[in-house]
């Protein structure tokens, strides 16, 4: 089963959290501090993080962004705040999840089995192992995407987006269609995550401007080979 970290300063809720997923086969690891959580993290690598944004020594949007400048784990925050500003700022900052507190403890097992899924999951495909759209290249079997030959620095998250709508290239997918296939059933109306993402990739992409990556206000987004010189 899978090695999950929880880092919060929590610690009757680090306790139970760590009694009810080692309950349900998890190995966990516990920190109460960010510092302790970014060493744990680095010295023995979880599958996924539970990352408390409240956290005594070090904001928990900045361990968030330290720990995804060299981990691929999935990460899913923990908040008192359900605000839409805050999640955009969690998902900017790298996280692939986020639950407000108070949460039960059923929800948080199956944000966990989901964000697990999408990150060992390698893309079933009955077409071609490699699918191109204009500059873009994206290799279904060895998650490796290029632009113009020069290697992307994909997250597992931006990559599994990325395909798909690769995959329905010159096509119009909607807000649901893209959440329910990339982050799972339960997804459909967090339109919020698809606009962090999008802007992640528009940087990646250098398409700033949406000609490749293109939007439809209101309906969702399609990704379209620009027109040959």
């Amino acid at each position: 089963m899978a090695r999950v970290l929880v880092i919060d300063d929590d610690r009757p809720l680090l306790r139970a959290l760590r009694v009810g997923l080692e309950a349900r086969g998890y190995e966990v690891a516990v920190a109460v501090t960010g510092e302790e959580g970014l060493s744990k993290a680095a010295l023995d690598p979880p599958e996924l993080i539970v990352l408390d944004l409240g956290l005594p020594d070090i904001d928990g949007l900045d361990v968030c962004r330290r720990i995804r400048s060299w981990s691929d784990a999935a990460i899913i925050v923990l908040s008192a705040t359900g605000s839409e500003d805050r999640k955009v700022a969690a998902l900017d900052s790298g996280a692939d999840d986020y639950v407000t507190k108070p949460f039960g403890m059923a929800e948080l097992e199956a944000r966990i089995r989901t964000a697990l899924r999408h990150h060992r999951r390698i893309p079933q495909t009955t077409g071609p192992p490699v699918l191109a759209v204009g500059p873009l290249s994206l290799d279904l079997v060895h998650h490796q995407a290029t632009l113009a030959n020069e290697p992307l620095g994909l997250t597992g998250r931006e990559f599994e987006l990325l395909a798909y709508l690769a995959s329905h290239a010159g096509k119009i997918c909607t807000h649901q269609m893209i959440l329910r296939h990339v982050w799972g059933d339960g997804y459909g109306d967090e339109a919020e995550y698809l606009r962090v993402y999008v802007y992640r990739l528009r940087r990646k992409l250098n398409d700033r401007e949406g000609s490749l990556l293109r939007t439809t206000p209101g309906i969702g987004y399609a990704l379209v080979a620009p027109p040959s010189d």
